[in-house]
């Protein structure tokens, strides 16, 4: 385990700064909950391809993925100076070489960052010797414009599960509030209306197709009936999750590629 500081009145400004919503924002209170950044790079170097670091600041902590391993470590903000301790606690998955080197220089960042610096929608976090450690881009949280493949559905019996090999479970979100895809055997579309981190299905309307193979039609209802229960989204980097009231994961999705 290991741990980090970063501090919140960073984020405060960052927010004013690049237009993110800062609705309840204070200076010495939660100022950053909900709002999400993208590594772009390290040290002014290119990051490996498919390789993903992420920070989210929520409830007086920063967390996200390091490419690697996620991360959790306590945030304090004065002014344009952050410290990041030295103890921010990650999990410790193994990962292919060059990915690993990235995870270890992103944590070497966060803790080594002594300020930050603001321009547009983007975040630097700068050193005590004044070289920019690491350049963040503002995460959207908005979905329209998306497009989603499922990778885990809650089966309503308390867990979430993989998906059935060969089948495909997808979201697309149109600009308008529809949304549209796969339930792995029929398509359907629906509605969404989101607000902030709130995120409300209505009802399916889908095709009529039976599919035999076994599991297929089982999976297809979970996830419809995980669609009613989703009243909040985080997008983390590549990462979509969908939350039910009480928290419980219904849907973890990963962006389809671009064309």
């Amino acid at each position: 385990m290991r741990c980090g500081r970063i501090t919140m009145g960073l984020v405060v400004s960052l927010l004013a700064a690049s237009g993110w919503p800062t609705i309840g924002i204070s200076a010495d209170s939660r100022t950053l909950d909900g709002t999400a950044w993208t590594l772009t790079s390290l040290g002014g170097r290119i990051l490996p391809a498919g390789a993903t670091a992420t920070a989210r600041f929520e409830r007086g902590r920063v967390a996200g993925t390091n490419g690697c391993n996620r991360y959790s470590a306590p945030v304090v903000v004065q002014d344009t100076n952050l410290e990041i301790s030295s103890k921010a606690a990650t999990t410790n998955m193994a990962c292919p070489p060059e990915i690993m080197k990235l995870a270890d220089a992103f944590m070497t960042a966060l803790v080594s960052a002594r300020s930050y610096r603001l321009s547009g929608h983007q975040l630097d976090l700068v050193g005590a010797n004044g070289a920019v450690l690491a350049t963040f881009s503002a995460q959207s949280q908005s979905l329209a414009g998306t497009s989603w493949r499922a990778t885990g559905i809650n089966n309503g019996k308390g867990g979430v599960v993989s998906l059935v090999a060969g089948t495909d479970v997808t979201m697309n979100f149109a600009t308008g509030g529809s949304v549209a895809g796969s339930g792995g055997c029929n398509n359907y579309t629906s509605t969404y209306t989101q607000e902030g981190d709130k995120l409300t299905f209505t009802s399916t309307a889908t095709t009529h197709r039976m599919c035999f193979a076994s599991g297929v039609m089982e999976q297809e209802q979970a996830f419809f009936k995980a669609l009613e229960s989703v009243v909040t989204a985080r997008v983390e980097g590549n990462q979509l999750e969908l939350r039910t009231a009480d928290g419980a994961l219904a849907l973890s999705l990963v962006r389809n590629p671009g064309p």
